[in-house]
Formats: C-alpha cells, structure tokens, sequence
C-alpha cells in the first residue's frame, strides 16, 4: 500500500504469512497457555445422573432393565437369560412376528430383491413391493395415497420439519411421541402444547393464537403408547375445520388394534377418515417390520416425496421389510378374530387389574394398559420381582412420562392365555404389596443403601 508505513503488526503478519516469524516471537505463541474445552464425553449433561442410576441399581442389588437380549422370537412369550418369559415388553398384537406366511414372502423377496435397494428410491428406483404397500397403506384410509419411509421416528420428523416453517403453528398434546415435537423443532413452527386430550383447551389455544399464524397443524395420537387411551376424534375433527388447521393422527398403536377390523382410532370412533389430513405411524407394531408411513391426498404424498430429507435423502426400504407389512395387512383382513381376541384379552387383564385395586389409569383397555405405581425405586424394584417370577413388563420413569407417575407397561397381544393374563396381575398385585409393606421408595433410598441387596430379597 503506497505512502504508508509498515508497522511492527503488519511486519509480523507478513513474516508470519510467509513462514519467517522471528524465533523470539514464535516462541512466545507456544508457550502461551492453550484455552480449555470439554472434550471428555463425560462431560455431556446428564451422563452424571445416567451413572448415578446404575450406581444406585448395583448397590440395591438390582439388574440394568434397559437393552436386555431376547434369546428368541418375542412375542407373547419370549425367553431372557435362557428362561422362558410371559412377554408383556413387546407390540406383536396380533400374534403375527414370525408367522409362516410373513416369513415364506420375506424370504422370497430376500432371494428375489437382497437385502437392500441401495440408495434413496428417488436415485435408486421403485420396486414393486413398496408401491404396494403404500396403496394397502393408502386403503386402509381410504386416502389418495401413502408414502412409506425407512424409519417411523424419522417418518413424522421428516413429514413435520417438511410441511411447517417459522409463519406457523403447530399445537399438540402435552402426551405426545418424541418424534412430532422433534420435527416440530426441526420446523422451526411456533409450537404450544394442550394438556393430554383436554379438547377445551385446545379450543382455547386456537381461539387465542389462529389468527396470528399462515398455517396451523394439530398433532395427537389415536392411541397413546404410555397411558393406552385416545382423543375424542369426531370433536378433533370438528375443532380442526372450524379453525382452519390441518389435523395429523399418529396410528403407531391404534393400527392393528382399534375398530372392529384393526383399522385404527376411525373405525373405532366411527369417523370418515377423509376428514383427517394426515395419517401417519409405524410399520413396527401390529405390521411386524420397519418403517413409518404418512397417508393422506395425492399431493401430500406427491410434495413429501419431493423434498422430505428422511425419504429423499435417506436408503430406501428394504424390500423384505416392505413385503413384511404388505403379508401383515394382508392376514389382517383375512383374520379379524386377531383384533377381536387382542380386545378381549386387553379388557380381561383392565378388569383384573382395577378389581384387585391397581391404578391403571385412563386407560381404554384396548392393547396397552399401565399399571401406575408412581414412586420410581419401587416401580423398577416390582419388575423386577415381576421378571424373578417369568413375567416381563418394562418399566417407564420419568421424564418419559410424568412425575410421580412411574409405571409398568403392559403390552397385550391376542396369544395371551387367560390364564397369564390372571397370574400376571395377582403377581403385580402380591409384589406390589409386598414393596409397599417394605417401605421400598425414592424417599428411603439412604437406608435401603445402607441396607444393601438385602432390600432385593424383602
């Protein structure tokens, strides 16, 4: 730069640039103390609390109840540890994981198509067997089309984030699957939640806020995974067109159990299901494979295809996995007695329960019923105790449900015996007593400590 000086900055910049700093100055760069970053994965949040929990576990005598691995097909039984187990701990509702007929057509797919499409279907092509999946998919809503994708969670992720942006608005229930409120997030929407199935409050929300949005969607479940109840789905439906929004219904439970043929919380309701815009679940429960699905009109499923990351960006579903769901629906619709048997052994196990005095909530007692313990030492400590005695049911603590709320899950599934189902709740009732006398709870943790395993064997 002509008419100016250097000034010893800009020597030292320039020898710098070129490799030629003075020994005296490049010695002082290094010996100046590096700056501290937290480079230790043990210094995420949270991981404290994750080793305290197992801390706690071995001191109590109790067993890590989380990733346990099934020695065989676990369905209604299920064998742990090299010990059969009645299996409350899986979605096979109807009986169908492992079914000769599911099991012929994947392994003829598998020989026909491999074990993988590759790439996206959008770069590596369709295969006939996700085509007709998606009009099965699409008939049971008797909707314009579906779409499936590899991965439900990233099937309401991918569908939301595409579907909303910052000028919207999405409101859903305070209950509702980790899945839409990350795709929610993702959108970058203005997100408020209402109080689970508490449909005045919706109202309230939308009479407050409508107005001040482009788009709005409402988001809930047509049965919900932790209490095994559902939303008032003809009133939703009215709610949604008198404001103007668009209604999305997750069926990752309610297809395969609810109505009288397993079609979902419509049949169950008796409501057109034209009238909700978006269908979505997951290939996992009742379908006995991989995946999620959203159905709804033609051009829903048209744009998702277009510029929905999770499905343009992502593998394509195996076609083993497709044809899984596809045997699936077909049994279905050849066996209601399926869906009518998971019903009345899910009512049987309610009617138990709450005649012996357990809390289950509100759930409808259909598929999923709760038993409700609330204090969370002694809701692990009774599966446990449950799983010592060929039971398993999987515990749920907080914060995946709420506060105080701890509970056991039990998922039913029509091969149930009547005679489980009985010897399950007396077991949970015996236990549960059993706890309760022996004072086993989060408050008394410092004794129990110091008492050891010895609580184990109370």
């Amino acid at each position: 730069m002509r008419g100016r000086r250097l000034d010893d900055a800009d020597l030292a910049a320039n020898l710098a640039r070129a490799g030629r700093m003075p020994r005296s100055s490049a010695r002082s760069e290094r010996e100046k103390p590096a700056p501290s970053y937290d480079t230790s994965f043990e210094t995420l949040p949270g991981y404290d609390a994750i080793r305290l929990q197992r801390a706690v576990g071995e001191k109590l005598g109790l067993s890590d109840p989380y990733y346990r691995v099934h020695e065989a097909r676990a369905g209604a039984s299920s064998r742990l540890d090299g010990r059969e187990v009645v299996n409350f701990a899986s979605y096979d509702y109807l009986g169908i994981n492992g079914d000769p007929r599911i099991v012929e057509a994947v392994a003829r797919a598998a020989r026909d198509f491999g074990t993988s499409v590759s790439a996206s279907r959008l770069t590596a092509g369709e295969r006939m067997a996700h085509r007709e999946l998606e009009q099965r998919l699409a008939a049971i809503y008797e909707a314009e089309d579906a779409i499936a994708f590899v991965s439900g969670h990233a099937t309401a992720v991918s569908t939301i984030a595409s579907l909303l942006e910052q000028r919207d608005l999405i409101i859903h229930d305070s209950l509702i699957h980790n899945c839409v409120v990350a795709g929610a997030r993702m959108s970058g929407a203005t997100r408020r939640f209402f109080e689970h199935n508490d449909l005045d409050a919706l109202e309230a929300l939308l009479r407050s806020e409508r107005h001040r949005f482009n788009r709005a969607l409402i988001a809930t479940e047509g049965l919900f995974s932790m209490d095994g109840d559902g939303p008032d789905l003809a009133r939703l439906v009215e709610i949604k067109e008198r404001f103007g929004c668009w209604l999305l219904i997750d069926e990752a439970h309610s297809l395969g159990t609810l109505g009288a043929t397993g079609r979902g919380v419509f049949e169950h309701a008796g409501v057109d299901p034209s009238r909700v815009d978006i269908w979505l679940g997951t290939l996992s429960k009742s379908l006995v494979s991989c995946g999620g699905y959203v159905a709804g009109s033609c051009v829903l499923v048209d744009y998702l295809k277009s510029v929905s990351p999770g499905f343009v960006y992502s593998v394509g579903m195996p076609v083993p996995a497709a044809v899984a769901s596809t045997e699936a629906l077909r049994i279905m619709a050849l066996e209601p007695e399926r869906v009518r048997k998971l019903q009345d052994n899910s009512a049987l196990f309610a009617s138990l329960a709450r005649a012996s005095g357990l809390d289950v909530g509100t759930s409808w007692g259909i598929a999923i019923v709760p038993i409700i313990v609330g204090d969370t030492l002694r809701t692990v400590t009774l599966a446990e105790r449950l799983l010592a005695y060929g039971i398993n049911a999987f515990p749920v603590l907080p914060p995946g449900v709420p506060e105080r709320t701890a509970r056991l899950r039990f998922f039913l599934s029509c091969d149930h015996t009547t005679d489980q189902i009985a010897e399950a709740v007396s077991t949970v009732r015996r236990e549960l007593d059993r706890l309760l006398h022996a004072g086993v709870s989060v408050a008394a943790l410092p004794r129990l400590i110091e008492g050891g395993s010895r609580m184990a064997a109370e």
